[in-house]
């Protein structure tokens, strides 16, 4: 019983269309004949039950065959023939009790699926019923209501309590308290803090605040979101296409059985009752109903996917690539120190540079600005600001001309002073971006702005080997030593780093000449190679708009384990629509043998028939909510905050091990043979028991509160990762006691310090990830 396509635009809309308000009369008109025949029919009066189901069913009848005639000159053609055979047959045989019955099947099958698919896409189209549509605009004579399309960027917009934000934004001053349930799914609102960004579609939870208008609303995220939600709600997966190509070729099979039930039986019942229970609702129900009920369930998760298509591929990925920056890693940039020249203190060299960043909207500048404003430094407003794009930026702070970017615009091209050289240094062993910061031509200092692993992204790789991905590639730009150190601690399958977009697009090509890929990135640069993937998935929060435009599946939420939750919806939404079909259409058959032979009438195939419907239809709705989880015992906070305790105390032994690494710069190699020996010491003695406290003890403990032992497994790998780097440090320490260690073995204990200290930090913040997880569940 097929809907046209027209009536899943018209789901959208609050009030009933007229379509829909046919099928319901036409659905009352013929229960209120079927009622009033049986009446008639109990009374004694046979010939006015005739007529009053005949006079039910006609309308109904031919409401079908304009629906028929409608799709064959539009070039399709549907299996609802069958029911409108079986109604024309019943009339002309005068068995007017199953003409009605079928009409009232057909009739309430199509107001059911109607139902189904509007309840399905509920979620979906709520996104769109909740788009702003009035902004409140600041301005030199007061606020004043504009529409939501006159926000221009730069704009001044005031959002009060409980709006939804119009426009994408940064926050002007103080705080915002937002609720982001409706683009990530998470309950709780978050504290956005002067300078952080609030997309559009977010709803204002606290007081009422500013904001700066980045984007005009139709360039905003909510309208990329709406437009989103166009296409899912439209595009028709392969899966679904095939079950429609299937469903045709029943159509000659049903009336070949039918017209040999009547040759062989000599009972013309017998094939009338075959057609009514032919209908392969199943089939035609199933597939369309189970991917709109996963696309709605993933959009409850902050995962947007753009239609069937792109689900349905994604339940039969095998491997999956990641991109690193922004992706596995945080992305955001974050000062990990600052450099000086000689009697310049870092207090002076961040609130210049933080100073003339006011004036910048690039994410490294924002992140100078927010680091001197959780100092409390006291900032001047710039004034003569040019910004050279891809370089740095330069003004006037009070009475000096500031400049700060990179090595080449802040400090010239003379020779670099001792403490530059050693900046650079270490901003390639941390594989870091060092920001020079330079003072009417002279170069006070640097800042370095580093990355981080997410604290997600391990339970991300071991859930997607649970799911059967055989293949995790890091795919990326990046320096191959700083990629394969977090690919080994992530226990990835390989790391391919240097990797240009025309590279990546090659990368996934080959990939996905042996297998279903998925791509994951963020940047404009991986827009080429999230196309060319079978699924391209984009971190959209604050990934480009290039690669969200180009994925197949946006994550709305700032997290990275939400593509494990994708390829969970994707896989069991297939399994869901598949079930249906083949248990649906495996009862019909049992109904079209039993039909045939004679053991059910007409009236009583049609019951039979409906019945089936509602089973197809209720099994397919199990996609809008998630499956069951095993889940182990809840960790007790106490438990959590002691283990906790335990990596801050670590973490204190990874800054002296980092300072070390940067002293180890000096140019006086006797200094070098002790400070190896102290790092040696520090691993040693500090690093190496807390692994060995975490084997014996703390593992043990916490496994009892896991539903499986998968997440601790992966970090006793991560244990032997850490154990290789220490005693490759021990090697290098040794080789100095009898002499004064050359140059290039104080930088290779340099890099063996600075992978270790690297991989105990993703260590630590995997482990507070399950230990978190324990304690959450």
């Amino acid at each position: 019983m097929q809907i046209p396509a027209d009536k899943i635009a018209e789901n959208s809309s609050q009030t009933l269309s007229p379509s829909r308000l046919i099928l319901r009369g036409l659905l009352v008109v013929g229960v209120l004949a079927l009622a009033g025949g049986g009446l008639a029919s109990s009374m004694g009066r046979g010939n006015l039950a005739t007529l009053i189901w005949a006079a039910g069913t006609v309308p109904i009848a031919i409401s079908l065959l304009v629906s028929i005639l409608r799709a064959f000159f539009s070039g399709r053609v549907g299996v609802d023939v069958i029911a409108l055979v079986s109604m024309s047959g019943a009339l002309a045989l005068s068995e007017m009790l199953a003409a009605i019955v079928v009409a009232v099947m057909y009739a309430g099958g199509s107001v059911l699926e109607d139902y189904a698919v509007a309840r399905a896409e509920r979620d979906l189209r709520g996104l769109v019923d909740r788009a702003p549509r009035v902004a409140h605009l600041v301005g030199a004579d007061g606020v004043r209501d504009v529409p939501v399309d006159a926000v221009t960027p730069k704009d001044v917009v005031l959002v009060k309590a409980g709006e939804v934000v119009p426009v994408d934004g940064t926050v002007i001053e103080g705080s915002a308290v937002i609720d982001e349930s409706a683009l990530t799914g998470e309950p709780i609102p978050v504290s956005r803090e002067a300078g952080s960004i609030v997309l559009s579609g977010t709803v204002n939870a606290g007081a009422s605040f500013k904001i700066t208008a980045r984007a005009t609303a139709q360039e905003s995220a909510y309208a990329g979101i709406i437009r989103m939600v166009s296409a899912a709600q439209t595009a028709k997966a392969p899966f679904i296409r095939a079950a429609d190509q299937f469903a045709l070729i029943l159509l000659p099979a049903t009336l070949l059985v039918a017209g040999a039930a009547w040759y062989f039986s000599g009972d013309v019942l017998r094939a009338l009752a075959v057609l009514v229970v032919a209908t392969p609702c199943p089939l035609i129900l199933a597939a369309p109903v189970a991917f709109i009920g996963g696309v709605a369930q993933a959009a409850r998760r902050g995962i947007l996917i753009k239609g069937g298509a792109p689900l349905e591929a994604l339940a039969r990925v095998r491997t999956v690539l990641f991109d690193k920056t922004g992706t596995l890693t945080v992305g955001g940039a974050k000062i990990s120190a600052i450099e000086t020249a000689p009697d310049v203190s870092a207090d002076h060299v961040l609130q210049l540079a933080a100073s003339l960043d006011q004036a910048s909207h690039h994410v490294v500048a924002e992140a100078i600005v927010s680091a001197a404003r959780q100092r409390d430094l006291s900032l001047s407003m710039p004034q003569d600001v040019i910004e050279v794009q891809g370089e740095g930026v330069s003004g006037r702070v009070g009475k000096h001309v500031v400049r700060i970017g990179s090595q080449g615009y802040a400090l010239g091209d003379g020779k670099l002073q001792n403490w530059a050289s050693r900046t650079l240094r270490r901003a390639e062993r941390r594989s870091s971006l060092a920001v020079f910061v330079a003072v009417d031509g002279v170069g006070i200092g640097a800042i370095l702005i580093g990355d981080e692993v997410r604290a997600d992204a391990s339970r991300t790789v071991r859930t997607l080997r649970n799911q059967g991905v055989s293949r995790i590639v890091m795919l990326t730009g990046d320096r191959a030593d700083t990629a394969k150190s977090i690919g080994n601690a992530l226990m990835l399958d390989e790391v391919m780093a240097k990797r240009s977009a025309a590279q990546k697009i090659e990368t996934v090509k080959a990939e996905q000449a042996r297998a279903a890929t998925v791509m994951v990135g963020d940047g404009i640069n991986d827009a080429p190679a999230l196309a060319a993937a079978s699924v391209g998935i984009a971190m959209g929060v604050r990934g480009a708009s290039a690669a969200s435009q180009a994925a197949d599946v946006v994550i709305l939420v700032d997290r990275i384990d939400r593509v494990t939750d994708a390829l969970r919806i994707a896989r069991r939404t297939r399994k869901i629509a598949l079930q249906s079909m083949i248990v649906g259409l495996s009862l019909s058959g049992v109904a079209m043998i039993a039909a045939a032979f004679g053991w059910l009438s007409p009236v009583q195939g049609a019951l039979t028939q409906e019945a089936i419907d509602v089973a197809v239809i209720l099994n397919a709705l199990r996609t809008l909510v998630p499956g069951r989880a095993r889940r182990g015992a809840v960790m007790p906070q106490e438990k959590l905050a002691d283990f906790k305790a335990g990596h801050q105390n670590l973490n204190l032994a990874l800054e002296r091990l980092s300072k070390m690494a940067d002293l180890l710069d000096a140019d006086d190699t006797r200094a070098a043979k002790d400070l190896l020996a102290s790092a040696n010491s520090i691993v040693s003695n500090e690093i190496l028991d807390h692994e060995l406290s975490d084997e014996g003890a703390v593992f043990p403990e916490v496994r009892s509160f896991l539903p499986d032992d998968e997440g601790l497994t992966s970090m006793r790998q991560t244990h032997e990762e850490i154990h290789r780097l220490s005693r490759r440090l021990s090697e290098l320490t040794d080789a100095t006691d009898t002499q004064v260690p050359e140059r290039d073995v104080i930088e290779d204990a340099q890099r063996v310090i600075e992978t270790l200290v690297s991989v105990c930090r993703i260590h630590n913040a995997q482990e507070d990830d399950i230990y978190e997880a324990a304690a959450a569940q």
